[in-house]
């Protein structure tokens, strides 16, 4: 198994792309450490993974020592740290017309500033065991849509920081650090966002093939294997990389409403 006794902190695990991740982890031979916000929710997926190699620490991130704890019991718990997941984000739309400072400055707590804290915290632990952090960002970190302004401008400040510390902390302490950027991804929160803006439950199903080429959006399963690969020692000292995991060609941008101006838009390419 790629990641046998390899203990693992993984927040925002009680849902969606975390929970994927999370029960791939257990699956390759890992231990880790769940944080998250709904109890209920964590307690089943530790009965389902097995006390043995889940424990639950249900804080929000923005708590003072929230990253500490979970380190605290990482330790506790199984004795080390091997990597650090940071999945955990808020996601909500706000444009330059409805976005204030106060819900900006809360966007860059969750999104930036808590992994920030969390690599910190973690950082004297994964230096023993020469250990990586893997940052979940998005595509929207390059661009992103006009109603997720304060989200994206989040995403961005993170893939800097992967780069700059992937760079930094291996040099310093033979620690990678990485970031895989999803796309669209069907995952609890986006199912319930949809079903609120008044779409049906099979919303996914018939989507313009310029969003969807293959004829479908991707599944959580499908980030979580993509982790595996920076998770385990198999990408060697490899670090500082951000990795987009997306299938139409607009990383990160809203595609013009008119897509017969595609064609020019692609030729146009880097230019934009």
């Amino acid at each position: 198994m790629r990641l046998q006794d390899k203990v693992i902190i993984v927040t925002g695990g009680c849902t969606g792309i975390g929970k994927a991740i999370v029960h791939r982890c257990v699956a390759e031979g890992a231990s880790v450490v769940i944080n998250g916000l709904q109890q209920d929710l964590g307690d089943h997926l530790v009965s389902e993974l097995g006390a043995e190699n889940a424990v639950l620490h249900i804080e929000d991130l923005t708590n003072e020592g929230c990253q500490q704890r979970l380190v605290d019991l990482a330790i506790q718990r199984f004795g080390k740290i091997n990597a650090v997941v940071n999945n955990a984000a808020l996601i909500a739309a706000g444009n330059i017309h409805t976005t204030d400072s106060d819900f900006f400055r809360k966007m860059l707590e969750i999104n930036t500033l808590a992994p920030f804290r969390l690599i910190k915290a973690a950082l004297p632990q994964l230096r023993l065991t020469r250990g990586c952090v893997l940052n979940i960002g998005s595509v929207n970190a390059y661009c992103g849509e006009p109603d997720l302004l304060p989200y994206s401008v989040s995403k961005g400040a993170l893939m800097t920081m992967t780069r700059n510390l992937g760079d930094t902390l291996m040099q310093e302490h033979g620690v990678r650090v990485n970031q895989i950027n999803p796309g669209w991804t069907l995952t609890d929160a986006e199912q319930k966002r949809k079903l609120e803006e008044g779409l049906g439950e099979e919303w996914y199903a018939d989507l313009p093939e310029v969003f969807a080429p293959s004829g479908r959006i991707l599944w959580p399963k499908e980030i979580a294997a993509a982790a595996m690969y920076w998770l385990d020692d198999e990408c060697g000292p490899i670090s500082g990389q951000v990795v987009d995991l997306e299938q139409h060609p607009f990383i990160g941008r809203n595609p013009p409403k008119d897509t017969s101006t595609i064609p020019e838009i692609q030729a146009r390419g880097a230019s934009d």
